[in-house]
């Protein structure tokens, strides 16, 4: 089985990108190493990668199981009656990326009940299948209530998600073929990538339009790379160069980077993911196709992306709204989104680039990404997911076993079997070294194979060990990636820099004396020899606790060090903390942190420990005791306080206040039209937050901090209500206006607004002494007759067109 499984992982890459296109200056093209053909034997990713096999994945298809994935499959194969479940057109996405995780899985430790399971579900997924090979399974079984998001008919609407359905089907697919050699979903792949590549194109009987979600560039392009089949790279590319056309007429949006052609793109926007889909399937075309012209508007963009948008844990996409960019430099921490999947696609994007080019500064971002922004989104125990992955908390996140919208647990399990594909490539008789893990890799160059053997504690440990075992002596060149962190830039930019002095410099000896040369050329140490069996090279990384800036134009880092040893980002969780605070806690610049090892923590991290400083509410400090926990690790032990960037001075750290009647009020959307004496019963109520949590907002755009927004609502009358603990006699409310713009609708200082109290069963509006004011970028002020109550509600009309929330309301 095993000599199968590399036949067949060997001869086709996982990524589906093979590097045809050679921008780099030595030419030749760069090829992946199997991830099959590279073994793990590590504390840190082995036991993250066999908890993906045996918890991750099985507890990710009981939730298939549970919330109905697989019986949509099965209503629209007529094997069951019922209605469809779910609230997404883009749920069969979740079974494909589940099944494409258990292929690698297979491919990497035999299963045969996991083997069995995955041919009863793609048994009915196949059922499912329509005549003419489409699958979109609430469109099948005529969803009404879903049919906002696909209108009346197939393929109807650009954002309806089903080239995202076909793209992740057919992912599923080649992975499930290279494991397994069956054809069982490969069949309903090319019959469902059949009828994509009939329905769009340029002809004039084509739908004229862009993929919309991005990923069936890259589907097609590796399914090109199973096939052979020239009609899959030539729609691949159709979707590349119609995206920014709007030759059908639909409305141009940069929510799906559609704004514009890709030549054409300079900066980052919209939906994070969708960016980072779309850029990894532009790279896969550009390669296949060797167009350079796409690779040179990839790098615009990636520069624009590391040098203001790349958060220092290898995120991507600073805000909510849209689930995507925002301006450049706008990296705030509390209310940073980061999705999971966003990370996910950072890493592909950045290995395709480093494939074309083989500059270790995209290796670089990959590993960034893969040991902080990646796997903070899934628990220790493989059983919880983290959708948006902030870098500062107050306690009210937390990760949960699924989500109405699964897209991150179905992506952390195809993703996680992968990781070793990230550690090795090959360009004719050169090798990459890009990541350094403990095991074995069997590699293939031009001239024959060779054995390479790490022997490290990598990312705790500096210090690592190859054995070189060629097939026979011979010459050839081994590139070891020195990293970022040890040649003085956290990252290819000036987005973030070493607040420290020049860091310890590297060693490399070979069998024990010093290369010719240990010049680094594009982020890589060349070591060009005579190899013979058993040579070895011995590489220490420093690995010093180094203090991080961030640019003086990202607002919310000023003033504030993250803390970074190795490759890992470090965080202060509450937990951790005497007073179960991180927020009233700063570091001087002069303080020191060491490192320890805690093999009885977390699985085994090395924590920081140093004396901070502690500010008082009187505004006096004291000196107090604190730990750093790896940020991948945080919320391992209950939600609780956490954060990555740590004031410096006591001007940046926030006092523990003092609880009002407003924070320690629950806070409330209350639907339903505001009625004279209307009861409460009349109305519904859905749990909001983000308006008591005593941060002060700077102006009426510092999103930095929690707020509440009226999502996609515009024109309309909202309402915002608290409930009190008990009932309290109140007759003032400050409220700091919502007000800054978004490509998907701005946020405005409404109307006008009214309060209301609560009195029995009914609202009634408060006796104002004031005029009722919108002014943004302050607070504004109501006094009123006072009232004893148990509630207070604001209900806002917002502008026409427009759409509102609120950063902060104070009660007294």
């Amino acid at each position: 089985m095993k000599a199968y499984f590399t036949k067949v992982f060997g001869g086709i890459l996982l990524s589906g990108m093979v590097a045809s296109c050679s921008c780099s200056s030595e030419g030749g093209q760069i090829q992946e190493v199997p991830f099959t053909d590279v073994h793990l034997a590590d504390s840190f990713w082995a036991p993250r990668i066999e908890t993906n096999r045996t918890v991750s994945i099985p507890s990710a298809f009981k939730e298939c199981e549970k919330n109905g994935r697989f019986d949509n499959f099965a209503l629209a194969a007529g094997l069951i009656k019922g209605e469809h479940q779910g609230d997404f057109s883009f749920d069969d996405t979740d079974p494909y990326k589940i099944i494409e995780g258990a292929s690698y899985s297979l491919a990497v430790k035999y299963d045969e009940h996991l083997d069995h399971y995955l041919d009863s579900v793609i048994a009915i997924i196949a059922k499912a299948q329509e005549k003419d090979g489409y699958l979109t399974t609430c469109v099948t079984n005529n969803c009404t209530r879903l049919s906002g998001w696909w209108g009346s008919h197939k393929w109807e609407k650009i954002n309806s998600h089903e080239l995202y359905n076909s793209g992740h089907l057919i992912e599923a697919a080649c992975a499930h073929y290279r494991a397994t050699g069956k054809r069982t979903l490969l069949d309903v792949a090319i019959k469902n990538a059949d009828l994509v590549c009939k329905t769009f194109g340029p002809n004039v009987d084509q739908q004229h339009r862009p993929s919309g979600h991005p990923i069936i560039e890259m589907a097609l392009s590796k399914l090109y790379g199973v096939t052979g089949n020239k009609q899959y790279l030539e729609t691949a590319r159709y979707f590349v160069e119609e995206t920014g056309r709007c030759t059908d007429g639909h409305k141009a949006s940069e929510y799906s980077q559609d704004h514009k052609p890709i030549l054409q793109q300079e900066e980052i926007v919209g939906h994070a993911v969708r960016a980072g889909y779309l850029y990894s399937g532009v790279a896969d075309v550009a390669a296949l196709t060797n167009d350079k012209d796409y690779f040179t508007a990839l790098e615009r963009i990636w520069q624009n992306t590391v040098s203001r948008k790349l958060y220092i844990t290898g995120g991507i996409g600073s805000r909510a709204q849209g689930e995507g960019f925002g301006p450049d430099y706008e990296l705030h921490n509390h209310t940073a989104y980061c999705e999971t999947c966003a990370s996910i696609a950072n890493v592909y994007w950045n290995h395709r680039m480093f494939l074309a080019t083989g500059d270790g500064k995209y290796a670089d971002v990959v590993e960034r990404a893969l040991y902080n922004g990646v796997i903070s989104g899934v628990s220790l125990s493989g059983d919880k997911f983290f959708y948006d992955n902030p870098l500062e908390s107050m306690g009210q996140h937390d990760r949960a076993p699924w989500f109405g919208c699964a897209c991150c647990p179905g992506n952390i399990t195809r993703f996680m079997a992968s990781v070793p594909l990230y550690m090795y490539a090959v360009r004719e008789n050169t090798i990459f070294v890009n990541l350094y893990i403990q095991g074995d890799a069997d590699i293939t160059t031009a001239d024959g194979k060779v054995r390479i053997a790490q022997q490290t504690a990598y990312p705790w440990d500096g210090k690592v060990k190859f054995t070189v075992t060629p097939a026979g002596a011979r010459r050839f060149a081994i590139k070891l990636r020195i990293p970022g962190f040890v040649t003085d830039k956290p990252v290819p930019s000036d987005l973030y820099t070493f607040a420290d002095s020049k860091g310890e410099g590297f060693t490399v000896t070979v069998n024990g004396g010093k290369p010719e040369s240990m010049d680094v050329e594009n982020g890589y140490l060349t070591l060009d020899n005579s190899w013979k069996p058993g040579d070895v090279i011995e590489l220490t990384l420093p690995m010093e606790v180094r203090r991080i800036n961030a640019n003086e134009n990202v607002e919310d880092d000023k003033g504030k060090n993250a803390f970074q040893r190795g490759p890992i980002v470090y965080c202060l969780e509450g937990t951790d903390q005497a007073d179960q605070t991180v927020f009233n806690k700063f570091i001087p610049t002069d303080a020191r942190l060491t490192a320890e090892y805690r093999a009885d923590l977390l699985g085994g991290v090395v924590v920081l420990k140093g004396m901070a400083k502690e500010l008082q509410p009187d505004g006096a400090e004291k000196d107090t005791p604190v730990m750093a926990v790896p940020y991948c690790t945080w919320d391992n032990r209950g939600a609780n306080q956490m954060a990555v960037w740590i004031p410096t001075s006591k001007e940046y750290a926030r006092a523990t206040p003092e609880e009002t009647i407003a924070s320690k009020a629950t806070v409330w959307m209350i639907q339903a039209p505001i009625q004279k004496d209307a009861p409460e019963s009349a109305s519904t109520e859905e749990e909001a937050y983000g308006v008591n949590d005593q941060w002060e907002p700077k102006s009426s755009h510092d999103t930095s901090k929690p707020y509440h927004y009226w999502w996609l609502k515009k024109g309309t009358l909202e309402t915002l209500a608290y409930k009190f603990e008990k009932p309290a006699t109140v007759s003032h409310v400050d409220v700091y206006w919502l007000d800054f713009d978004h490509y998907d609708g701005n946020f405005r200082t409404p109307a006008s607004w009214k309060l209301y109290y609560k009195q029995g069963d009914a609202w009634k509006e408060v006796q104002a002494k004031d005029a009722y004011t919108v002014k943004k970028d302050c607070w504004n002020s109501l006094d009123f007759v006072p009232v004893t109550t148990t509630g207070l509600k604001i209900a806002a009309q917002l502008r026409n067109g427009e759409s509102g929330g609120v950063l902060e309301w104070k009660v007294r």
